[in-house]
């Protein structure tokens, strides 16, 4: 049943008109919204302690930016089999290639640190078009009738899948031959996999996989972001400078997630704000949710 779902509003996206596409998509996510509460509840409670004093109606608003932002990105995977390299640019462009560009000419892989922010699926599969293939590190689906959907689509423009339980060996493999590897980085995770940082001023446990393939690897570290912009009605893929990493995986994982932070700032309705981020705490902290 989840997959016909899926793959019925996946092809219907797919066949109509764009105006009429976003129409759908939007009230696929009110759909989403209204069926599944907790959603809008935990993006509530996040949202209350990263900007405190803020109303609710202001958090609620930020919400709506949210669901529409994940109405843009099922448009863009819907319309995957109709891009190319002719008409990719229509739908996103680039800032600071050449920061990718310059990571690659020190020629030990690079390590792209994205967030569930903005278009992270558009943002890969364009840049296989626009400029060269890449690996991408996933979760397989749930369901694995709709995972084989997605992981096609993930494919189409020549990016490479590397699955997380193969992980370490992929990735340092891909750096080895200065490749790049993309991989999501902001989600909560248990304390056996990670650690204690602040981010939007309260401890959150990040996943320290990250900041270790870095150190052993000596790959370029770089963030990338596809954001849209509205006034453009399209999305920018921008590349940042380098980060430096130190070796000291706490301080470097702390370094990636403050930089994820400055991101969500400046497009904080374009952040998964309704994922549980918080959830594992400190000994001793009561939950959240």
């Amino acid at each position: 049943m989840e997959y016909a779902l899926a793959a019925s509003l996946l092809f219907t996206l797919q066949i109509l008109p764009l105006p009429l596409a976003l129409r759908v998509a939007r009230l696929a996510t009110r759909v989403l919204d209204i069926a599944i509460p907790k959603l809008r509840r935990a993006g509530m409670i996040n949202l209350g302690f990263a900007y405190p004093g803020t109303l609710p109606e202001q958090r609620s608003s930020t919400i709506d930016g949210v669901f529409e932002s994940i109405a843009r990105l099922l448009i863009a995977v819907a319309k995957i089999p109709q891009l190319n390299a002719q008409n990719v640019h229509q739908w996103i462009r680039y800032e600071g290639l050449e920061n990718y560009l310059a990571a690659k000419k020190e020629g030990r892989g690079v390590l792209v640190a994205t967030a569930h922010l903005g278009n992270w699926e558009l943002s890969a599969f364009s840049h296989a078009l626009m400029t060269e293939p890449m690996n991408v590190m996933v979760r397989p689906l749930d369901n694995p009738l709709i995972d084989a959907v997605i992981e096609k689509r993930r494919q189409a423009s020549g990016n490479r899948l590397i699955f997380k339980k193969d992980a370490a060996r992929s990735v340092i493999k891909a750096l080895r031959d200065n490749e790049a590897v993309g991989i999501l980085a902001d989600q909560n995770t248990s304390p056996a996999e990670g650690v204690f940082i602040d981010f939007f001023g309260k401890l959150a446990c990040a996943g320290t996989a990250f900041a270790k393939l870095a150190n052993h690897s000596g790959a370029t570290v770089i963030p990338g972001f596809a954001f849209w912009e509205r006034m453009e009605k399209r999305y920018v893929l921008r590349f940042y400078p380098k980060l430096e990493m130190t070796g000291d995986i706490a301080a470097d994982t702390q370094r990636i997630h403050s930089f994820f932070e400055a991101a969500i700032r400046e497009y904080p309705d374009q952040w998964m704000w309704i994922h549980r981020r918080w959830k594992t705490r400190p000994p001793g902290e009561p939950p959240l949710y």
